[in-house]
C-alpha cells in the first residue's frame, strides 16, 4: 500500500471519531430527544417512552390487592427533562448520528450527565441494543422503584413496534 493510501485512511479514521459539542438552551421534544439550535439530538444509550405510551402505577393497594391506572409515562418523562434542565443551557457531546440522521449526544447540564440522571430516575431505561453504559443506572432505578419502575411498562422499542 502506498504512503499516501496510509495517510488518506489515518485522516479518515481520525475524521470520523472526533467528537463535537454544541451549548445552548434546547427545546425537549420528548424523554430522549431535544434540539439546540438546528440539531435535532437524541441522548445517546437511554430510552424513553414515547409521548403517546403508557404505563400503569399503582394508586390503591388493599391487602393483596394493587390497583393499578393508566398514564402517559412518556408525557412525564418529557417533563421531567424539561423541569431538570429548566432554562438552563446544556452542553451535548456529539458521537455521531443515528439511522434517522438525528446526532447522538451525551448531554451534560453543568456537571449533570443527562442521560444517566433519565435513566437513574426512572424516566428512560438503558438502550442495551446500542450501550451498556447505563444498566447500572437502570438497575438502582429498578430496585428503589423509581418512575416507570414503579408500576408496569411495555419497554418503548416494543412500544413502538406494537403502535
Amino acid at each position: 500500500m502506498n504512503k499516501h493510501i496510509i495517510i488518506i485512511l489515518i485522516l479518515f479514521f481520525f475524521q470520523n471519531i472526533q467528537a463535537s459539542e454544541i451549548i445552548g438552551i434546547p427545546k425537549v421534544v420528548d424523554g430522549d430527544t431535544i434540539h439546540i439550535k438546528s440539531y435535532k439530538i437524541r441522548l445517546e444509550g437511554i430510552d424513553a417512552p414515547e409521548m403517546r405510551q403508557k404505563c400503569k402505577k399503582p394508586y390503591l393497594q388493599v391487602m393483596f390487592l394493587n390497583f393499578q391506572k393508566d398514564y402517559y409515562c412518556g408525557q412525564l418523562s418529557k417533563k421531567k427533562l424539561t423541569q431538570k434542565i429548566g432554562n438552563k443551557p446544556v452542553k451535548c457531546i456529539l458521537l455521531g448520528k443515528d439511522r434517522y440522521k438525528r446526532y447522538l449526544g451525551k448531554c451534560l447540564k453543568g456537571k449533570i450527565d443527562l442521560n444517566r440522571w433519565m435513566v437513574r430516575n426512572g424516566y428512560a431505561i438503558a438502550y442495551r441494543k446500542y450501550s451498556k453504559l447505563y444498566i447500572l443506572d437502570e438497575n438502582f432505578a429498578k430496585e428503589e422503584k423509581l418512575g416507570i419502575w414503579e408500576g408496569s411498562f411495555i419497554k418503548p422499542e416494543k412500544w413502538r413496534k406494537l403502535n
